[in-house]
C-alpha cells in the first residue's frame, strides 16, 4: 500500500507546474503568504516563458534554465531580479532532489544566482519638478517621453508595460483599475488631476488604449510596446544629461523615485509595497536599500557629531 502511494506521488509530481503549486499551497497552509506569493510570481513568469507548456522535473537542464534567464534579461529585468527567479526555481529543484524524484543534472550551473549591490536608480523630488517644468514645445518626442515618465511617477511607479496596455475602459468613476502583467495582481489607483492633464495632452480618439504607446490595433501590440520603450528611454537619457541628473534617466527610474520619495516622507514599508504592487516586502526592501545609501551616511554623521 505504501509503495503504491510513493509511486503515485512520483507520477503526480513528475511535472514542474503541479509540483510548484503544491509548494505554494504548503506555504499558504503554514501562514507563509509572502513566500507563497514569490513562488506564484516565479511560476507565472516561467509559464509565460514556456507558453503554458509544462515540463517534467527530470527534463529540466542547463539549456532550459539558461534560456529562461535570457528571456528575463531581454524583457528588461535587472540581474538581481533575474537572480531572484533563478533562486526560487533552484529551491524547487533542490526539494525534488531531496525527495528522490529526480537525479541532479546541475541545470543552474551557467546562470547567475547571486545578489549584486544595486546602483542608485532614483532622482530627488526636486529633479522631478525640474523635469516637469521643462518647456519642450519644440520637441514633441522628448515631451512625450517626459510626460510618460511623470505619468509613471504619478501612478505610484507604474511599469511601462502596464502603462502601454491601459485601456480607456479601465478608468471608471474616478478609479483606474488594471492587472499587473508581471504578477497578475489587480491594482486600484485613485484618478488625480495631474494624471488627467497628461491624458488630455495626447487624445487617442480612435484607439481603445489610454496612452499613445500602442497606437494601432492592426499591428502587433508587443512590437509597438518594445519600439516605444527604447524610443522613450533614449529621449529620457537625453533629457537627463541636459539637466545634469546623477543617474541615466529611464522609465525604471520613475518607479524607484516614487519608492524613494515615499520612504523619505516616512510612508510605512507595507504601504509602499502595496502601492507598488510588490508580492513581497523583501522586493520593496531591495528597492529601498539600493536607493538611499545617503541616509545611512547622514545617520552616521549625526552619531559622529555626538562625540
Amino acid at each position: 500500500m505504501a509503495m503504491r502511494n510513493n509511486n503515485h506521488r512520483s507520477v503526480s509530481h513528475a511535472y514542474l507546474f503541479p509540483y510548484m503549486e503544491e509548494s505554494i499551497q504548503k506555504f499558504v497552509a503554514v501562514g507563509k503568504i509572502r513566500t507563497a506569493e514569490t513562488y506564484r510570481t516565479t511560476l507565472l513568469r516561467f509559464k509565460r516563458f514556456r507558453q503554458d507548456e509544462d515540463i517534467r522535473l527530470a527534463s529540466i537542464d542547463d539549456e532550459l534554465i539558461s534560456g529562461f534567464e535570457r528571456s528575463l534579461k531581454e524583457s528588461g529585468l535587472c540581474a538581481n531580479t533575474t537572480s531572484f527567479y533563478m533562486r526560487i526555481l533552484r529551491a524547487v529543484y533542490n526539494r525534488a532532489l531531496r525527495e528522490g524524484l529526480i537525479k541532479n543534472r546541475n541545470p543552474f550551473k551557467y546562470v547567475y544566482t547571486g545578489v549584486d549591490k544595486t546602483l542608485k536608480r532614483a532622482i530627488d523630488i526636486e529633479d522631478v519638478k525640474r523635469l516637469a517644468a521643462l518647456n519642450l514645445d519644440d520637441c514633441p518626442a522628448e515631451a512625450l517621453a517626459r510626460d510618460l515618465f511623470l505619468f509613471s511617477f504619478y501612478m505610484r511607479g507604474m511599469s511601462f508595460v502596464d502603462m502601454a496596455y491601459l485601456q480607456k475602459r479601465d478608468l471608471h468613476c474616478g478609479v483606474l483599475s488594471y492587472r499587473r502583467r508581471k504578477t497578475g495582481q489587480t491594482m486600484f489607483i485613485r484618478w488625480e488631476k495631474c494624471m488627467q492633464k497628461i491624458i488630455d495632452r495626447y487624445p487617442t480618439r480612435s484607439s481603445p488604449y489610454l496612452l499613445p504607446i500602442i497606437t494601432s490595433t492592426e499591428k502587433d501590440a508587443r512590437s509597438q510596446y518594445i519600439y516605444m520603450i527604447h524610443k522613450v528611454n533614449d529621449n529620457l537619457k537625453t533629457l537627463g544629461r541636459r539637466l545634469g541628473f546623477p543617474v541615466p534617466l529611464t522609465m525604471y527610474v520613475a518607479r524607484h523615485t516614487w519608492a524613494n520619495t515615499a520612504r523619505r516622507k516616512n510612508v510605512p514599508l507595507s504601504v509602499i509595497s502595496e502601492g507598488m504592487g510588490h508580492t513581497s516586502e523583501m522586493t520593496t526592501r531591495i528597492y529601498l536599500d539600493s536607493l538611499d545609501a545617503s541616509a545611512i551616511d547622514d545617520a552616521n554623521l549625526m552619531i559622529l557629531e555626538l562625540l
